[in-house]
Formats: structure tokens, sequence, C-alpha cells
């Protein structure tokens, strides 16, 4: 039975993941973390690996991953760190992912993104980051459904953004065929796109036993800011009003979705956003915390389930 009590833990924005983790026992359970060469991927998946789960690295450098689980294995101990090749915006890459896994998956961390990039468009002319953020993870959890069902009490967490304030899913032209592009409008629709899919994945498969929550990690200096200049990050953290302090480390951003993935405090809950290791509240006008309503919309997320999948089938 879901709870519908605001989730509060005795963590912060400074808790780092595997202060998170700490006393949490993951033996015997697997976990897959996209994007978990760098950044806070790597943090979340040595997290995970400390607390003794098996853990894939899903990466689009099967060479990166090699080094990263060399690391965590040098780290934490744990040698059962695996590494397999995932392209996001490569459905085929996808669909070689999910043919090759075997067995249940009691864990998995959709995080892997692209952020504020040029327009760039997939052969199937879809805009890259709302066919990688969402539309790569979507493909991929929905493929791995039966084995989340199969791991009893599963959990899957959608790393979204404080970006998703943005914008909602434009579904009248999700793919900017008509309107100009514009590089942080279809950032936040992708990432209002990872909370619906909390929604609505929760509110399909918790029969099942899979809970799936998103996440906001917080402002960290990754390769995810590749695109963005010096000047913009700049602008974006004094409009934040964020000074010293505004920068996480990867340690600190991987926090929260180890909270989600591994935390007893976690149990039951699902379809729900949270920052700062806290659920999150409503945004409040001329903040950049919280949810946007139409994130948490039933309706909008039942709609982009259905898109999601017409697109992946046409």
């Amino acid at each position: 039975m879901m709870t519908s009590t605001r989730v509060n833990t005795p963590f912060s924005r400074d808790t780092t993941a595997r202060e998170v983790v700490r006393g949490v026992d993951l033996a015997g359970r697997r976990a897959v973390v996209t994007g978990g060469a760098s950044g806070i991927g790597v943090e979340t998946a040595r997290a995970l690996a400390e607390a003794g789960a098996d853990v894939t690295l899903a990466v689009r450098n099967p060479d990166a991953g090699q080094e990263a689980a060399a690391d965590i294995t040098a780290t934490t101990g744990n040698d059962r760190i695996l590494v397999a090749a995932l392209d996001l915006a490569d459905q085929a890459s996808v669909g070689t992912f999910v043919a090759n896994w075997d067995g249940p998956l009691h864990i998995l961390v959709n995080n892997a993104g692209i952020m504020a990039s040029p327009e760039m468009r997939t052969p199937q002319g879809w805009e890259m980051q709302f066919a990688t953020n969402h539309l790569g993870h979507f493909a991929l959890t929905t493929g791995l459904h039966r084995a989340l069902a199969a791991a009893g009490g599963a959990r899957v967490v959608s790393v979204s953004s404080a970006a998703h304030l943005r914008s909602p899913v434009v579904f009248d032209d999700i793919h900017f065929a008509e309107r100009e592009y514009e590089p942080w409008s279809a950032y936040g629709q992708s990432k209002t796109a990872n909370v619906l899919f909390a929604v609505e994945a929760t509110r399909r498969w918790a029969d099942d036993g899979i809970l799936t929550n998103s996440l906001m990690p917080g402002a960290i200096r990754t390769n995810l800011q590749r695109y963005i200049s010096e000047e913009e990050l700049d602008r974006m953290r004094s409009q934040s009003g964020g000074g010293a302090g505004y920068w996480k480390t990867t340690e600190q951003g991987a926090a929260t979705s180890v909270l989600l993935a591994a935390s007893p405090l976690l149990e039951g809950v699902g379809g729900r956003y949270f920052e700062d290791c806290q659920e999150a509240g409503p945004n409040q006008p001329g903040t950049r915390t919280g949810y946007a309503p139409y994130a948490l919309d039933p309706e909008a997320a039942e709609r982009l389930w259905r898109v999601s999948e017409d697109m992946l089938r046409a």
C-alpha cells in the first residue's frame, strides 16, 4: 500500500550518496545505472556497490565504463561491477541491451542524459534531448518490465531536473517541427517527461511491485554541461541566488538518486518528486525549487505514455 504523506528523511542537501546507504544491505540485489561512467552516475553506482549490490554500468563508451568499474571495485571492494553498451538515442542499442538482460532487476537508475544541446535529431526525426532523456529511458524501462516485476519490490529512479519548470511537454509539437528550437525549452520538456514517467509507471506497475520516483539532483559540475558556456553557468547561478555553496559535489548530487534506489525510508513510495533528499512540495513563484503541477498531472502522464508508445511503434 503506497503511503500518501509527504516523505521526510534525516538527510539533507549536503548528504553524500554513501552516507545514504550506510547500514543498508543490498547483497543479492541487481542494479543498472545508465550513464554510470561519470558524474553523478558513477557516484550512484559506487554507493550501490558499497551496499553490496551487483551493478551494471550502462554506458555509451564501454572503455570509460571499464575504467569506472575498476575504480568502483578499488574503492568499495565489490568486484561485481559489469559494463554494458547502451546508447539511449539509438533504439537498436536499447533493444540489444534489453535482449541481453537475463534474470530479475531490482534497481534501475535512469540517470544518463544530455542538456541544452544544439538542435540535433535522431534518424527518426526526433529531437535529440527528448529522444535521449525520455524516449530512450522509456524504451529501456518498459523493455525491462518483466525483469523488474520478477524482482519483487523493484525500484526505478527517474533523474529529472529543476529545469522541468521551464516547460511542460508540448504535445502539439514535441519535436520542434513547427516552433523554433530553443535548447532550454527542449531540455525542460524532456525533464518534465521524466517526472511524468514516474507518475504513470507507478500507476501501471505498482501491482507488479515496481515503484518509480523522480528527482532533482541539484547543481553539479559534470560533463552534462558540455554544451553550456561558463558565462551561461554564471548567469544561471546568479538567477538562482546561488553563492559559494551553489554547486554540490558529485557525491552529494548522487545522494537523492541513491535514496530513491535503496533507502528503506522509501518503502511503498511511488510517483513522487524529490530534491535534496526530501519529497518536494509545489513550486512557489519566483523560486527554482519544488515541482510544477503539470509535471505530476496524471492525465498528462497517461497521455505521454501513449504518445511514447506510438512513437516507438512508428
